[in-house]
């Protein structure tokens, strides 16, 4: 194992979280009922290969706590709280909206997701750690403040946002970062109109949920520029990524100069994920995370804090995970990603002229590189 700076990194993962269940997926009568895509395997996978590695060793444990009715409610409605908690309770569990099923015992679950990234915020902002790695599941993003969607039941990324500036330790500008394939909708939807909240989503282009997410979708009228989309190709790769992260992202976040980053962390856009069509590495994604990590010592004296969200590959979102987590740490393991030689062999892995367009109008559009005011 060689190690570059050894970062205090914290880590929230519970048992519990594997427990969530799902449910069952069909779509119509005529497709066959199925385990759900969002199941415990590949995150419990991920926590894992942490432990076999020996990085487990290295990493600060963080115990998760449940989330109170009060912290739901810095976000969500309180006729959807509800609802949530009765349908819980019911043997058969329920839905909280669009593609949202649990299982009895769902609503402490979900709140326990929550609350892991609460304990995180409040080991952060302490300096008992520098950044962390938040395993938690059900994921959140998509999750909007009536409805759940997209397997995410409460917003976990906004509830932690929100919890964070509300602690009065100088927490008022934050930065939150999306790179999971499918659109943080529920983020973007909490901080349309929040001027001292950075929203940046790249993700595949009108994957899911569908019709929202596009370059043109900057922020309401008092927080124009402080949504940015960056909607990528099918088959985008590193290259595409990469150019996105320099040319936007980073900028971005250097003009926004944050108190506090936050990270959807989704790893759909790898090249053996099922619910996506882009064509990312475990070194891509470990590159990106390395260079948000870099942007919070710049900014924020290192605060940055990582919440799982997507990535339905069992065989290789572990590699992933296990990349991200080495760059919050500043580490290499001793594992290889078996899967690397191949996925870097894909053609059109570097940066194409159709993907740098779209990247281009988005910052233009963000006066990143125009330098214009957008009225």
């Amino acid at each position: 194992m060689s190690v570059e700076r050894l970062r205090k990194t914290g880590y929230v993962f519970e048992e519990l979280y594997m427990w969530h269940d799902a449910g069952s997926i069909s779509f119509s009568r005529w497709v066959q009922p199925g385990e759900s895509w969002e199941n415990e395997s590949t995150k419990r996978r991920i926590h894992n290969l942490v432990v076999v590695s020996g990085v487990h060793d290295l990493l600060i444990p963080i115990k998760a706590r449940y989330a109170s009715k009060e912290d739901i409610l810095l976000f969500h409605t309180e006729e959807y709280h509800n609802k949530i908690a009765e349908l819980s309770l019911l043997s058969k569990g329920g839905d909280g909206g669009e593609q949202c099923r649990f299982s009895q015992g769902g609503y402490d679950l979900a709140t326990l997701s929550a609350g892991g990234l609460l304990a995180a915020v409040d080991a952060t902002v302490s300096g008992k750690i520098e950044n962390a790695y938040c395993l938690v599941r059900p994921p959140g993003h998509h999750a909007i403040a009536d409805k759940g969607m997209g397997f995410c039941i409460f917003n976990n990324i906004v509830i932690a946002a929100i919890y964070a500036k509300k602690l009065n330790v100088g927490i008022n500008r934050i930065a939150i970062v999306d790179y999971d394939v499918h659109h943080g909708n529920g983020t973007q939807s909490a901080f349309w109109d929040d001027s001292e909240t950075l929203f940046i989503s790249l993700h595949q282009d009108n994957n899911y949920p569908q019709g929202v997410g596009s370059i043109n979708e900057i922020g309401g009228e008092n927080a124009r520029g402080t949504t940015i989309n960056i909607p990528l190709p099918p088959g985008s790769g590193s290259g595409a990524y990469l150019y996105a992260f320099n040319t936007v992202v980073l900028p971005a976040l250097d003009k926004f100069k944050p108190d506090l980053i936050l990270v959807s962390s989704g790893f759909d856009a790898s090249y053996a994920d099922r619910l996506g069509a882009m064509m990312l590495s475990s070194e891509a994604f470990k590159q990106i995370a390395t260079l948000l990590v870099q942007s919070a010592e710049k900014l924020c004296k290192g605060r940055i804090i990582f919440a799982h969200e997507g990535g339905y590959s069992p065989d290789y979102v572990p590699f992933c995970g296990l990349a991200v987590i080495e760059a919050l740490l500043g580490i290499k393991s001793a594992v290889e990603d078996p899967y690397l030689t191949e996925v870097r062999q894909w053609g059109y892995q570097s940066l194409q002229p159709h993907q740098k367009s779209i990247i281009d109008a988005v910052a233009a559009l963000v006066e990143l590189t125009s330098g214009e005011t957008i009225e």
